[in-house]
């Protein structure tokens, strides 16, 4: 932007000054004549206009001047001039504007009615294209953010929706902040605020989640249950079948302290293998020795 567009020369402001202080000369210069009243009338008249050649831009504010409805040149804050009756001026706020996208009931791409809304942060970045070339910046964008809203949404499917609200949101800024390039307008941010399904989707949702959670409990728990008898395969593999047996006898004893319970434990051949083979020998030995006692006192 060049000095002279951003020109705010005190020129018309010096030059009613200067014309009434013609006009009093003029008038000091002819007096006692009659024509001497006359030019001290001009003089004052001449500073009429004076007020209208200053105006006064607030810090967040920059305006356009416009001469004879074309455009003449840019003013930022503070103090500036304008020639009267043929210069009039148009202020902008360039100051971050948050505008609300009213809710709309959106169709995704997979079938699923949803009720959205957002709000749109918009700043102007160029104050003579958003005064010359858009009637309405405000309202433009919002209704542009509207319909850009309605066409990303639907564009994506439920799921992405809820678990990718964040990029849903800077899509739609950056093709609202596309379509709106020539306005002089900025789009700082996009966010969408509430996405509403109907009652009878919430409640398949949650039987969904709750369904998850159950998966995730069953496979918690079949890893640990298989993470024990691993452990437990381990530990039997080490403990000898007479370690095994006295582990299983002094089980029974931890839990026969009650004794009005009745207790069947399921010992294994292979632990007490030994144990049942010496007891047959000796029942054997003693039918032998039964025998041969019979056989000498018949004799």
């Amino acid at each position: 932007m060049s000095k002279q567009e951003y020109s705010r020369s005190p020129a018309p402001f010096v030059f009613f000054i200067v014309v009434s202080l013609v006009f009093v000369v003029l008038a000091l210069i002819s007096y006692p004549a009659p024509v001497a009243i006359f030019y001290g009338l001009l003089a004052v008249v001449s500073l009429f206009p004076l007020p209208a050649t200053v105006a006064i831009n607030q810090e967040w504010e920059e305006a356009i001047i416009l001469r004879f409805g074309k455009f003449q040149r840019l003013v930022g804050p503070g103090f500036f001039f304008k020639w009267p009756y043929i210069e009039k001026f148009l202020k902008q706020d360039k100051r971050i504007v948050n505008l609300d996208i009213q809710r709309q009931e959106v169709m995704t791409k997979d079938n699923i009615s949803v009720t959205v809304d957002a709000v749109v942060f918009v700043k102007i970045v160029n104050t003579k294209d958003s005064l010359v070339n858009i009637r309405n910046v405000w309202d433009s964008v919002m209704k542009i953010a509207q319909t850009t809203m309605r066409d990303v949404v639907g564009d994506v499917e439920l799921d992405e929706l809820l678990a990718r609200r964040d990029e849903v949101a800077d899509k739609i800024a950056n093709i609202v902040d596309r379509e709106t390039a020539d306005w002089g307008v900025d789009i700082t941010s996009v966010n969408l605020q509430t996405v509403e399904l109907p009652e009878d989707m919430k409640r398949v949702i949650a039987r969904q989640a709750e369904a998850e959670r159950e998966k995730r409990a069953v496979i918690i728990k079949s890893e640990g249950e298989l993470t024990a008898a691993e452990n437990l395969e381990k530990a039997v593999k080490k403990m000898s079948n007479r370690a095994m047996y006295l582990r299983t006898l002094s089980s029974l004893e931890d839990i026969s302290y009650d004794q009005s319970n009745t207790i069947v434990f399921a010992v294994p051949m292979d632990i007490v293998k030994g144990e049942v083979i010496g007891l047959s020998a000796f029942a054997e030995a003693s039918k032998a020795v039964n025998k041969t006692q019979k056989s000498k006192k018949s004799d």
